[in-house]
């Protein structure tokens, strides 16, 4: 059986020419001067628009604790 209405590539192409990939658009932060993206909060320092909104030194230090007892009952 043949395809009636088959798509030329010309306009395949025409319909996929949307479908490619952009670059996220990044930010300055205000606090760190790290690029972040627009609209979320700074990955680096925790703050969005000046603001801080995730205590991200907290969270490290918090990491780090646990790395170490994890680290301390292995070697037990």
């Amino acid at each position: 059986m043949v395809v009636r209405m088959r798509s030329t590539r010309s306009h395949t192409g025409h319909r996929r020419s949307h479908h490619a990939l952009k670059e996220p658009r990044l930010a300055k932060c205000a606090n760190c001067n790290t690029m972040h993206l627009r609209h979320r909060l700074c990955e680096n320092c925790g703050k969005y628009r000046g603001r801080l909104v995730v205590d991200v030194l907290g969270l490290r230090a918090k990491k780090e604790k646990k790395q170490k007892e994890k680290a301390s009952k292995e070697a037990r």
